[in-house]
């Protein structure tokens, strides 16, 4: 299985310390070893989950529907801090 992987945090402080990118990144590495899956591309962002235009989670979503992979991430609240948007793809 193949998989593009989407990393968020929310502020510059935490993303240049790796405090939220490592734990993330460590969670994703461990269900993709254990499905003996292989990462394509990463996608990494510094941006509050308040905001819902995120130009690299548009870019990992676009590389999931041009190559067919899942996108995987560490945890829901890292595509939104709104459930609603995330279901109904909603943007605000």
């Amino acid at each position: 299985m193949k998989f593009v992987t989407y990393f968020r945090v929310s502020t510059d402080k935490r993303g240049k310390s790796g405090l939220g990118l490592e734990a993330q990144q460590a969670a994703v590495n461990t269900h993709v070893a254990h499905c003996g899956g292989e990462v394509i591309e990463q996608f990494t962002e510094i941006e509050s989950g308040k905001k819902n235009n995120r130009p690299e989670l548009e870019r990992a979503l676009k590389r999931c529907r041009l190559t067919g992979v899942t996108l995987i991430i560490a945890r829901l609240d890292r595509l939104s801090r709104n459930v609603f948007n995330v279901t109904h793809g909603q943007q605000g």
